[in-house]
């Protein structure tokens, strides 16, 4: 399955998934019936949870504006630096890890453990087609300074 590595680009990604999500919403009790909670409750994180993650995929676009380097994701062997500051310090892909968090906000909102459930197929996705190429490639390129990096920051947080 090698010829879906680098491929699909991961904000198309994540609307595919927020659209799986949406259709597959209506097939599962809402959230807030089980939880006995307001349906006010889980807007409110829908609310933090979009916030949250449109600031750290934000912080890590800017990141890469500054380094001056490539934020297209597909060709990671364009990279002109590695980018260890800012958001970086803390996660390797903090433009991934703010995907997440909108379509975790996405499935509160629609309030579906069916939606919820993708959430994890979405990380193994990236982490199989996406990241691990992506490290292979960068690994390549920069060699002792990525790996010391690799050692001291994890994936997603």
């Amino acid at each position: 399955m090698s010829f879906l590595e680098l491929k699909i680009p991961p904000l198309l990604l994540m609307l595919l998934f927020a659209l799986a999500m949406w259709l597959l919403a209506p097939l599962t009790t809402p959230l807030s019936a089980p939880l006995a909670l307001p349906a006010l409750y889980t807007t409110v994180l829908a609310l933090c949870l979009a916030m949250t993650g449109i600031a750290v995929a934000l912080a890590g676009v800017l990141a890469f504006r500054r380094a001056k380097t490539t934020v297209d994701p597909r060709l990671p062997q364009q990279s002109s630096s590695l980018v260890l500051v800012g958001i970086y310090r803390y996660s390797r892909n903090p433009m991934y890890l703010g995907f997440l968090l909108l379509l975790a906000a996405f499935a509160c909102y629609l309030q579906s453990l069916l939606a919820l459930a993708l959430l994890p197929l979405f990380v193994l996705y990236l982490n199989q087609f996406q990241i691990k190429p992506e490290e292979h490639l960068l690994q390549q390129k920069f060699g002792p300074a990525y790996q010391i990096y690799l050692q001291n920051v994890r994936r997603w947080l």
